[in-house]
């Protein structure tokens, strides 16, 4: 059968020396849209049945919002697990299902989305619940959406470019919808899917626990990493050429291509280091700081790399200040970057933002910054509950008390006294204790067993 994309692409020859008419060239399209969404629905029933699922750690506290009529959009970096994510949501519900990042269907403009609906009643007969997946592939996909919640079906959306989806959400569904945040594994999820369940805490449970950190530090969450470790580099490597190529450069018709991956290069290889638009604009040579910083936001965009401000009470100086950087996953992290050694202690810093950035997605009073002073003292995490700061943290790579970098306590007791912060917690690789300096205690924990939340 041939592509539909290549039915329209040759439309005029076809209708020239065949002299077939528009209507039936239009039965044609319409039924290879059909047969694309059949074998996708193919593809639906085997998830879970032909491959190993675990349990996403934001499954239970979603389930609430299932039968809600609000529009759920699955918002995060491409292959993190959005849509197997929706299905394990929807699996007990009768539900239809299209995915506009399949090739076949490039060509779908809003006004063919009828038709896909027509296809999908087709195929699946009455349904409540809709998954449309990287709906934003589409042109005014938010239309179509708005009528179908005000047909009452039930809709739930993903997609991985955050600039597309809030524009358009903002603009036509005000009000309607709420948005979740998919990330890839955690380090629970890692765990869960190599079969380790029940968390133990003697000699031996501790040293493997510690292992599994190492290798989910060097691997990273991606489930298909996970799932085959040995795919790592060439799999990371495509992703991220795919997420450049397709969702951003052509996206954005970005001109200067080079200099773009250049610059991305740079970011991902300058992971939990500070940065700022005035010297990106310097290396690269970018003629204006707007173009650094619109660089910079397409790849926050399609979630590759998070930025955080530095905290002030003054929302002028959190605009104005350099921004501190993450990357989505260390194991892009560890394929990508062009630093000739990889610092431990640079790479779980990463992990803790990444975590918190899961409990940042599930609490909206929670907002994340870091803090630094006149002085260069510095603090990697302030969490700020509502108005007031709840807890700071610094990271770092210590099995023993006198690993820790005497400046990491001095500046988080400085930081403790301005902020009025009493929670101040130390996140270590091994080390585990309490200690009251000048009147404040300070709790240092390994990351293990923050990031499992047994602290």
């Amino acid at each position: 059968m041939y592509q539909i994309k290549t039915l329209i692409g040759m439309y005029a020859l076809i209708t020239h020396t065949l002299n077939i008419m528009p209507a039936l060239l239009f039965i044609m399209v319409k039924s290879g849209i059909k047969k694309i969404i059949e074998d996708q629905e193919v593809e639906k029933e085997k998830i879970g049945t032909t491959e190993k699922i675990i349990k996403r750690e934001q499954l239970d506290p979603w389930q609430r919002f299932v039968q809600n009529d609000l529009i759920k959009v699955t918002m995060g970096v491409k292959r993190s697990g959005k849509t197997v994510f929706i299905h394990l949501l929807l699996k007990k519900h009768n539900y239809a299902y299209v995915n506009f990042d399949d090739e076949r269907l490039t060509f779908i403009e809003k006004d063919d989305l009828n038709d896909v609906l027509e296809s999908l009643y087709e195929i699946y007969g009455d349904f409540e619940y809709l998954l449309l997946d990287e709906v934003q592939n589409v042109p005014g996909w938010e239309l179509f959406v708005n009528r179908l919640q005000r047909n009452k079906i039930k809709v739930f959306v993903t997609g991985s470019n955050a600039n597309l989806l809030s524009k358009e959400l903002s603009t036509h569904l005000t009000g309607r919808f709420i948005e979740m945040e998919i990330l890839p594994f955690s380090f629970r999820e890692f765990l869960l899917y190599r079969g380790i369940e029940k968390i133990k805490t003697t000699t031996r449970e501790r040293a493997r626990l510690k292992k599994n950190l190492g290798e989910y530090m060097e691997l990273g969450g991606f489930p298909e990493v996970v799932k085959d470790p040995e795919i790592r580099n060439k799999y990371l490597s495509s992703l991220y050429s795919s997420i450049i190529t397709r969702d951003i450069i052509a996206r954005y018709n970005i001109r200067f291509v080079k200099t773009f991956r250049e610059m991305a290069t740079t970011l991902i290889s300058n992971f939990s280091h500070t940065i700022t638009f005035n010297r990106l604009k310097n290396i690269h040579g970018f003629k204006s700081i707007h173009t650094a910083k619109n660089y910079v936001e397409y790849l926050s965009d399609a979630y590759l790399i998070y930025i955080l401000g530095k905290y002030s009470p003054k929302p002028k100086e959190i605009a104005n200040s350099p921004k501190k950087l993450y990357v989505t996953d260390t194991g892009l992290i560890n394929t990508l970057s062009v630093s000739a050694s990889k610092n431990k202690g640079d790479l779980l810093e990463n992990l803790v933002f990444l975590q918190l950035e899961r409990k940042r997605a599930q609490n909206p009073n929670m907002e994340m910054y870091y803090w630094r002073d006149y002085q260069g003292r510095e603090i990697d995490f302030v969490i700020r509950i509502g108005k007031s700061v709840d807890t700071l943290i610094q990271v770092t790579y210590a099995s023993d008390r006198d690993e820790i970098d005497s400046r990491e306590i001095k500046s988080i007791l400085k930081g403790a006294s301005l902020l009025k912060c009493k929670n101040l917690l130390v996140i270590t690789w091994d080390y585990e204790d309490e200690e009251i300096i000048d009147g404040k205690k300070i709790v240092y924990t390994p990351a293990w067993k923050w990031l499992l939340g047994l602290d």
